[in-house]
């Protein structure tokens, strides 16, 4: 099946907590939605958060209530 079942078995069994009887309950679609997809988008990490903060700062707005007044 071109699958690498027992290291998808180990993902979900020591990656995921998952029983055996609950991996194999699972569809292939499911496990690589929990496992999540190599080839999708990484997730936002600091660095580029930082990064984006540097270009889009906060503008401070005067509020009158004694907050900093970031919109």
């Amino acid at each position: 099946s071109g699958l690498d079942w027992p290291g998808l078995l180990r993902a979900g069994v020591t990656g995921l907590g998952l029983k055996p009887d609950d991996f194999w309950r699972l569809t292939p679609a499911e496990l690589v939605l929990m496992l999540g997809d190599p080839k999708g988008p990484v997730p936002l990490g600091r660095a580029r958060l930082d990064e984006l903060s540097l270009l889009w700062p906060d503008r401070k707005v005067e509020d009158g209530n004694g907050g900093d007044g970031r919109n």
